[in-house]
């Protein structure tokens, strides 16, 4: 079978031409529409001299210009490479060198970031900005002086589709190579999995830029002839009142807008009845969370687990089946996935170690780092950098990031089980853990809050975890905030609060 991102819209216009594509505010577009228009901006680019093989970056927020935009790009031929518009000038600029883009899609609000940018990097033939802009070429011009004459080459599976730039915990993000094969079998196993048809609604308000988004939010269900509801931006409150309103039947979110929708008051089982699913991923969702928010929604929610590099999606709980709280389920239809020790070697069933991927999925390697690409690999296996361990049955369940665990002496102590125990406290909304020195120990255990009550002390909180914990698990220390740091996706950075520790 062949796999092609282009082909997936193409044969929905052709198989649903009048059903809704998207729906943007109070606008609607066919998917008759939708692929004419993608067809006006692949000329338009083709017009502005990109070929088969060139890469345009996208500079936008969620918005029809994105998905028009994104898909007009893999119609010509072309990759695509989403930017985060919240980027410094600095952090556009390396991901624009770095990825050879030939073209830029950007918002006019990024106008004065990249002014100074065009200059520097000559390669950037054509800036088309989209919004209202006194630049030359904007987006509707583009649209209007472009022909529907245009016939989109051949494009193969294993093309290049979407370079999408890792978060560079350590360096310089790291770009990683998505072809169509890897996105398409992807979005085609989360459509499976997920029983996606037609006549669902699908809310896209994850950033459209983000891999989570773009294949479970755009990508699936634009292969099966189902609407995307685009918002703009994440609100709890626009959120339930858009799925309220146009019938969303399916919600994707990450843990901390699950949180704050579970924390809405005024939110009620009722906004969600047209809900017939929930998918949570992009970090782990705690227990007591997941827990509280099916029982205050009366909704299925389902956690799953991925990467950038994978597409992103490698396991999930099932649709039909044992759904087990803390697991983020068992591998999606094609993809393998092990657990393994220090040296490569399965470990047995329950033990911990790195999780490491196998599949039509997994990225075709980082552009230009042929050692963090070897390094990324062993033996045809993608490792994941996740700590893991595997139950009878095959559900998975990662403990922490590699490189974030904590050693307190001699002892490992993995954050999210001191955060699980935080998240128990009924005044807790947000909790993080990091490791930090400890003259006696090595390591101790320090926790970051977001609480209700702004009584509670430190001593509360330590006192709550005592009888659930054991002593060397025990935060030393518990610091109040009054909103935890998030990257663009919505999850917690722990990095940052250890570069806040470090400031002290």
């Amino acid at each position: 079978m062949s796999y092609n991102l282009n082909e997936n819209l193409k044969r929905s216009a052709s198989n649903f031409p009048e059903s809704i594509a998207y729906i943007y505010g109070d606008k609607s577009v066919t998917y008759q529409e939708l692929n004419q228009k993608v067809d006006r901006l692949a000329a338009g680019l083709y017009v502005q001299g990109i070929r088969k093989g060139d890469g345009v970056a996208l500079i936008l927020g969620n918005s029809p210009e994105f998905l028009i935009a994104y898909y007009g790009i893999l119609r010509l031929g072309a990759f695509a490479v989403p930017i985060n518009p919240m980027f410094t000038q600095g952090e556009i600029s390396y991901i624009l060198d770095n990825s050879k883009a030939k073209a830029v899609i950007a918002h006019s609000s990024v106008e004065s970031k990249l002014s100074e940018l065009t200059d520097k990097l000559k390669k950037i033939t054509s800036v088309i900005y989209a919004g209202a802009s006194h630049q030359e070429w904007t987006w509707e011009r583009l649209m209007e002086t472009s022909s529907l004459d245009f016939v989109s080459p051949f494009t193969d599976q294993d093309d290049l589709a979407v370079i999408l730039y890792t978060s560079g915990t350590t360096g310089k993000p790291k770009g990683a190579m998505l072809s169509h094969r890897n996105l398409a079998s992807n979005a085609e196993s989360i459509s499976k999995l997920m029983e996606l048809h037609d006549e669902d609604r699908v809310v896209a308000v994850l950033p459209m830029f983000h891999v989570f988004c773009m294949t479970v939010s755009l990508n699936a269900p634009i292969a099966c002839g189902a609407t995307v509801i685009i918002v703009p931006r994440f609100s709890p409150f626009d959120v339930v009142n858009t799925i309220r309103e146009k019938k969303g039947t399916m919600f994707v979110g990450v843990p901390t807008m699950y949180n704050f929708i579970y924390q809405l008051a005024e939110a009620t089982a009722e906004d969600f009845s047209s809900i017939r699913l929930c998918i949570s991923g992009g970090a782990s969702i705690p227990i007591e969370l997941l827990q509280n928010f099916q029982n205050k929604f009366n909704v299925s929610t389902l956690e799953g687990y991925g990467l950038s590099e994978t597409s992103p999606l490698v396991a999930i709980n099932p649709l039909k089946g044992t759904c087990k709280p803390g697991s983020i389920g068992i591998d999606i239809p094609g993809v393998q996935s092990k657990v393994v020790d220090e040296f490569g070697k399965e470990l047995p069933r329950g033990e911990v170690g790195e999780l490491v991927v196998q599949g039509p999925n997994v990225m075709k390697g980082y552009l230009g780092m042929p050692e963090a690409t070897a390094a990324a690999f062993n033996d045809g296996w993608f490792y994941t950098g996740d700590l893991a361990t595997m139950d009878e049955e095959g559900y998975i369940y990662i403990v922490d990031r590699k490189k974030d665990i904590i050693i307190v002496g001699g002892y490992n102590v993995y954050p999210r089980e001191v955060e699980e125990v935080l998240y128990q406290h009924p005044s807790v909304v947000e909790a993080a853990v990091i490791g930090v020195p400890d003259g006696e120990y090595g390591e101790s255990v320090k926790a970051f809050v977001v609480v209700k009550d702004e009584q509670i002390t430190m001593n509360d909180i330590i006192q709550f975890c005592q009888d659930k914990l054991v002593k060397y698990k025990l935060p030393k220390r518990v610091e109040f905030f009054k909103e935890l740091p998030k990257n663009s996706t919505g999850k917690i950075l722990r990095r940052e609060l250890r570069q806040l520790t470090e400031v002290k």
